[in-house]
């Protein structure tokens, strides 16, 4: 399964308070990007993550979101330094464009 057009439509309708909007498939996901900064990725099975760490990554845990991991060749679980965005935050632009905007605001 890959990222459809619909999925990369819901993605910039959902963070289309954020500025210059850009995306790059990769792997069955997709790369996010505003004003060229990554910020989120969707998996495959069309589960979308925010990049946090430190404070951030602890705000989105507290939110119940989860942290994303991949299975590497030699069998270890890694993981990235993305967080699934909250549940409500899929509904909500307003509150997805802040989770966005954290996200960037982390990533400097």
């Amino acid at each position: 399964m890959s990222v459809t057009d619909e999925d990369i439509a819901f993605l910039r309708d959902l963070f289309s308070a954020l500025p210059d909007l850009t995306h790059r498939k990769m792997m069955g996901g997709l790369s996010l990007y505003s004003e060229g900064q990554i910020f989120a990725i969707m998996r495959a099975e069309a589960r979308v993550f925010v990049k946090a760490t430190g404070t951030l990554a602890d705000e989105l845990a507290v939110e119940g979101s989860e942290i994303f991991t991949h299975e590497r060749k030699d069998g270890k679980i890694a993981s990235m330094g993305y967080w699934t965005l909250p549940e409500s935050a899929l509904d909500d632009p307003e509150e997805a464009a802040d989770w966005g905007r954290k996200a960037l605001m982390a990533a400097q």
